[in-house]
């Protein structure tokens, strides 16, 4: 009797079990999903392209866009080799994005959703191009091999062909017939575009464009590189409104989340006292690069000047001191430079008075530079945060908490095909694209101008949008627009005017571009080592007066140069830095052996971070040293 009692609770089991799977399933985590609607991933995956601007931090001193207290030694292009820092977009590509951006291409494409799809592959090539150019060799196609712990590395040129392979598989689903009725799904979470697919196609040919003008100091550019570049980029931005943004909220301390604010808003306050304008973007967007005693290395002094306390370089590439002449001054300065100057923003829509504000940068990592103590990007002290006791969350410009971040913009694009042309001795076209470039940029900072109130100390911009555009109108006719002519173009004057396009939002493709000119040293060709332009002690690098060198008036932190006589780490053996070595916490703790067997220079080396990339280097790379 007993045991019938038992087989019959088992059966009323196994019966009860039967008819409630789902509730007893364990297994079965109804908080995390197994499926996941593929427009469910987009908010989130653009909204970690914040991710860029934080390394920014790290690339910004670099490219002698901000001085740093607090990224010192990158602004001496070296760095610690156990540290996280400049890590971001490493964990943005592989964690942040990462699965789910491969689950919203490969749920979409299986569903036929091929806006989806092209949107994610558009995403992905933007991501990746990125990525590689930061830190060189990847592991990318066994990224996402599930229940592998160990990665392999990836040459940069299959990377780069892949990026290529992405952005146009992307524009092929994006110009696919797709009969699905997205609703507002798709438009409610795109952060960039609201779903408009015409304008995501023209962002991956962008994408392609941004990539190839990358190798155009590569020995084949001309015939590999070039003709692909000017096709995709007739197809690619047409104007200052395909620009590619993204939105961000920007509550202030209203927001339940800091990360509704731009990073460099100034709630979140990053911008605030670590870092500062250098005073190279002071010289290049004033005019005002001085003359170097080319034995000393000393700066010409000019007595009796106060502002302009040095001797200007005989020639001048983006504008010059001679504010009272119509077309001199280049109105972007009011606008991308922070100045004290008129606190109570009185005079922000007279000339005059916009014309004559004074500019202060700093050193590589000190607030107090030769020339004065720098303000902050906010217009402020740069040693105090905000104006007053209250967080007005009212920067200037970008430098706000609802600014959105910038990815790509049609200015820069151009300045792409400038380039490209002007390799191509088209110098016509190159000058062509160089005018629209400029004034592209211009169309671009005027958008984000936030004029402050008139006597009120509350912050904003210090120009108002109507005089912008009067002077601009100026500029643009002027002498180092409109007044150049096909003759007189310089490669100088198309990359340090995509300098000042790329600034400070662009520094990483900044960075690119002065990498690929290898920071204007004297270079051999040969992979870095002693006596290839620098020592252990001295960088050898191009000065003004010679017309090959790119970047006018940039000198690398080391040089012999007044106030820059300052040493690399010595494990860089006398190099600059040429990129950043891979998450500490992924790699280096995880990926040894694939890190040890990167060619040329391991990337357990001491000088890894020294490793120019195969973008940067003219010819094929050597297997070894």
């Amino acid at each position: 009797m007993k045991k019938l009692s038992i087989i019959a609770i088992l059966a009323a089991a196994l019966s009860f079990n039967t008819s409630c799977d789902d509730y007893l399933d364990v297994n079965n985590n109804v908080d995390a999903p197994d499926y996941i609607e593929g427009y469910l991933y987009l908010s989130g995956i653009i909204q970690n392209y914040q991710s860029i601007y934080y390394d920014i931090r790290a690339v910004g001193p670099l490219t002698q866009m901000m001085g740093t207290s607090s990224y010192t030694n990158f602004a001496n292009n070296y760095y610690t080799s156990g540290s996280d820092a400049g890590g971001e977009l490493w964990r943005m590509v592989y964690w942040l994005q990462g699965m789910n951006l491969e689950n919203l291409i490969n749920q979409s494409v299986a569903n036929e959703e091929w806006r989806l799809a092209g949107i994610g592959l558009a995403i992905k090539a933007f991501s990746w191009d990125k990525l590689t150019k930061y830190h060189g060799e990847l592991p990318m196609k066994e990224a996402f091999t599930p229940d592998q712990l160990s990665h392999h590395y990836d040459s940069q040129e299959d990377i780069y062909t892949q990026v290529r392979e992405w952005a146009y598989k992307a524009i092929e689903y994006l110009e696919r017939e797709d009969t699905h009725s997205y609703g507002s799904k798709i438009s409610s979470n795109d952060w960039i575009y609201k779903g408009d697919k015409d304008k995501w196609i023209k962002f991956a040919y962008s994408v392609i464009v941004r990539n190839l003008a990358s190798l155009s100091n590569k020995s084949d550019f001309v015939s590999k590189y070039a003709p692909e570049l000017i096709e995709c980029a007739g197809k690619a931005f047409q104007s200052p409104a395909d620009d590619a943004t993204v939105s961000v909220e920007g509550k202030g301390e209203s927001s339940a989340e800091s990360t509704y604010n731009n990073f460099w808003g100034t709630y979140r306050g990053n911008l605030s006292r670590s870092y500062f304008q250098h005073e190279y973007a002071v010289q290049v967007m004033t005019g005002s690069i001085p003359k170097y005693d080319e034995t000393t290395g000393e700066k010409y002094r000019v007595e009796n000047q106060d502002y302009y306390p040095y001797e200007l370089a005989e020639r001048q590439i983006v504008c010059d001191t001679l504010k009272d002449v119509t077309g001199h001054y280049d109105p972007r300065m009011a606008v991308k430079l922070a100045t004290t100057d008129n606190a109570d923003y009185e005079d922000i829509n007279d000339a005059d008075s916009v014309k004559s504000y004074h500019y202060y940068g700093s050193t590589f990592t000190s607030t107090s530079g030769p020339i004065g103590t720098t303000p902050s990007f906010y217009g402020r002290n740069a040693t105090s945060q905000y104006q007053g006791d209250v967080n007005d969350g009212k920067g200037k410009w970008i430098y706000r908490d609802d600014a959105p971040y910038i990815l790509m913009t049609y200015a820069e694009i151009k300045f792409c095909v400038a380039e490209a042309y002007y390799k191509m001795g088209e110098k016509a076209s190159a000058l062509q694209a160089f005018k629209e470039g400029v004034k592209a940029d211009l169309e671009f900072t005027a958008t984000y101008i936030y004029p402050g109130t008139p006597g009120q100390t509350t912050g904003g911009d210090k120009i108002t949008k109507d005089l912008f555009s009067t002077l601009a109108n100026e500029y643009a006719n002027g002498p180092y627009v409109e007044g150049i002519t096909a003759d007189e173009l310089t490669l100088s004057h198309i990359m340090m005017q995509k300098w000042v396009a790329l600034y400070p939002w662009g520094a990483h493709e900044a960075w690119v571009d002065m990498r690929k000119y290898h920071y204007d040293i004297r270079y051999s060709g040969d992979y870095p080592k002693l006596s290839n332009g620098w020592s252990e002690t001295m960088i050898d690098q191009k000065w003004d007066t010679d017309e090959s060198k790119v970047y006018k008036g940039f000198y690398l932190a080391p040089a012999q140069v007044q106030g820059r006589k300052g040493q690399y780490n010595t494990r860089n053996y006398g190099s600059p830095c040429f990129r950043v070595r891979p998450r500490y916490n992924s790699e280096y703790m995880w990926n040894v052996p694939s890190l040890e067997s990167l060619k040329p220079i391991s990337g357990t080396a001491d000088n890894y971070q020294c490793s120019i990339p195969w973008f940067a280097f003219p010819g094929e790379m050597p297997e070894n040293l």
